[in-house]
């Protein structure tokens, strides 16, 4: 019996897992709700009873039945429940509602005074609503598996113009909710992607019709991912866009950030050229703002601008030695290694601090650099934020992990002044934070000292934004000021986004932004510009739901890999792409709440 309720639990985590976006989250806490009531035992009268009587007040509040006074009487039964309750089971179930309480409180005025959830609070298409960008996913996935992967390419270049960038490198959200986890397993979305520019190189591929030229010009700072889309967007609707970029080539930290073994820069460059044949894009590279060009020459030079600097600048920890000889910040470190400034590490013993992305990558570059030991510490395991893929990947080819680790001091050597040993003192989980993360405090142990020859900080990254604070552009702790329209307030025609506005993110996000600030220069520049999708997205069929094993990307043998910076991933074979995109529920036609002519609102 025992075993056949956890096969169902397994089944049910699923469906979990998948809840879709833009469901009512009272319905949600309802539904979660009912889990408490079916677990309770009946021998306590706050449990058995009081948990009904809430679940009856939800009820009336989601149907738009209910008083404020409802509200009031609802908080006050579930700390009643919470107080009184024999055990974890009616007080969690009841904590639970008061959670919902402070954390929703909107939707719950909006479900007394108008009788309904607040607004746009509608079912979508989950994997299109994840991707920051709002990718056409499962238009994209119908190409691939009619076999057309130019036209799939064109689909993910109308809100992307980095296909075979993001297609390597995306953490690819878009999976997070898919439905087909109701079934077996999410699709591999960017595997699939993946086939596609792997078949079809990204500039062989023609970029859509010009629009005609309106005459205005845009300055882009920042070659990035953010300044290339917005640029390429802006061109395509008519306007002259220049790129001014620091570095000698463009990419921003896709070209100096990722490593080679993730990114082989001759496919990024096949992005890079389909979006400087899109038109009238000039780039001005070499050519810092601030340095180089003062910021108000383009202001007035120019008649929108846009700020895409990302967020390159590595932090240092504030503490003695920070600045030491062999200390450098992780963002920093992969910079180093891709101008071709490589070291070797033969014999080192090299400590990295962190645990995101970034410090994955830098501990992967490492052992490719012939270190004879590379171990990453944090202080808790919330503090693993990388992809698990990259992490798995890291200790198969050889990184030591170590966990609840606060990081002291740096030590170094009396004579050189190099680093020779970092300290560390032992943790004890403590409690959970307004986040739902763990805290921790120190631990009895004494700190210990671990000697390294290498430091490298994987603390989180800045941007270089000193002189457009100097120019009067309004920057907080290093951030510059702007809306999520992208609009800088108080300087008419500024537009900025991505990392220089959110702090360290993904790349994604960037493109993202870029294409929000393109919309909002068109606007501002007095246009309403459409660009057209020079392909048909093919028809829809019905999918008979039966269960299929989720094709994977293969990696090369870790003990292979490790050696080189070649590119790691295997290629999706033909077999494998036809049968995962034939996995796809096609979401855009089925089961969504909201339909608009037969495909899903976006």
């Amino acid at each position: 019996m025992n075993e056949r309720i956890d096969t169902v639990l397994h089944k049910f985590r699923s469906r979990m897992t998948s809840y879709p976006p833009g469901m009512c989250p009272l319905t949600l806490y309802r539904s979660l709700l009912h889990i408490s009531m079916n677990q309770s035992c009946g021998k306590c009268i706050p449990c058995r009873d009081g948990l009904h009587e809430v679940d009856r007040l939800l009820k009336s509040i989601i149907n738009g039945d209910a008083s404020r006074d409802s509200l009031s009487e609802l908080e006050k039964k579930c700390l009643m429940i919470e107080e009184t309750s024999d055990c974890a089971v009616g007080a969690s179930g009841a904590r639970l509602i008061l959670d919902s309480l402070k954390d929703f409180s909107d939707e719950y005025e909006s479900h007394i005074e108008k009788k309904r959830c607040v607004e746009n609070t509608v079912q979508t298409i989950p994997c299109i609503t994840l991707c920051p960008a709002h990718v056409d996913v499962p238009g994209y996935i119908a190409h691939i598996k009619e076999g057309n992967m130019a036209d799939a390419i064109k689909v993910i270049r109308d809100r992307n113009p980095f296909p075979t960038a993001c297609a390597y490198i995306c953490e690819h959200p878009c999976e997070n909710k898919c439905r087909r986890s109701l079934i077996d397993a999410p699709l591999n979305i960017r595997g699939l992607k993946k086939y596609a520019v792997d078949n079809v190189s990204a500039d062989s591929v023609p970029t859509p019709r010009r629009n005609v030229s309106t005459g205005k010009k845009v300055a882009i700072i920042g070659g990035g991912p953010g300044g290339l889309t917005a640029a390429y967007f802006l061109s395509l609707m008519g306007h002259e866009a220049d790129i001014y970029e620091e570095h000698e080539k463009l990419g921003g930290m896709l070209r100096y950030g990722i490593p080679e073994y993730r990114l082989p820069k001759d496919k990024l460059d096949s992005d890079i050229n389909a979006i400087l044949s899109a038109g009238d894009i000039k780039v001005f590279t070499g050519t810092k703002i601030g340095r180089d060009i003062p910021f108000e020459k383009l202001k007035k030079d120019y008649d929108a601008v846009y700020i895409g600097i990302g967020a390159q600048l590595g932090n240092r920890m504030p503490m003695e030695n920070h600045d030491a000889e062999g200390v450098i910040p992780a963002a920093d470190f992969l910079q180093k290694v891709a101008r071709g400034d490589s070291m070797d590490l033969s014999g080192k013993k090299v400590v990295i601090i962190g645990g995101g992305n970034v410090a994955m990558d830098a501990a992967r570059t490492v052992v490719r650099l012939n270190a004879e030991t590379v171990h990453v510490f944090t202080r808790k395991r919330d503090d693993y934020t990388a992809l698990e893929s990259e992490m798995e990947s890291a200790m198969q080819e050889g990184v030591r992990f170590r966990t609840l680790l606060s990081f002291l001091h740096i030590e170094t050597n009396p004579d050189t002044g190099a680093v020779q040993a970092v300290w560390l003192q032992p943790e004890i989980v403590n409690t959970y934070d307004d986040f739902g993360f763990v805290t921790t405090e120190h631990s009895s142990n004494y700190p210990y000292r671990f000697k390294c020859d290498l430091l490298i900080l994987g603390v989180g990254q800045r941007s270089d934004s000193e002189a457009f604070s100097e120019a009067g552009v309004p920057v907080q702790r290093g951030r510059i000021q702007a809306s999520e329209a992208c609009i800088v307030q108080g300087m008419d025609g500024v537009f900025s986004g991505g990392d220089c506005v959110t702090g360290p993110s993904t790349a994604i996000r960037a493109i993202a932004a870029g294409q929000v600030a393109a919309i909002n220069i068109d606007e501002y520049l007095g246009y309403h510009h459409k660009i057209s999708l020079e392909t048909d997205i093919p028809p829809a069929y019905p999918n008979p739901c039966i269960p299929t094993g989720r094709a994977e990307i293969e990696e090369k043998d870790p003990f292979e890999r490790r050696t080189n910076f070649d590119f790691v991933e295997l290629p999706m074979t033909y077999e494998e792409a036809m049968r995962e995109s034939g996995r796809c529920l096609r979401c855009d036609h089925y089961g969504c709440g909201s339909m608009e002519g037969g495909r899903g609102d976006k």
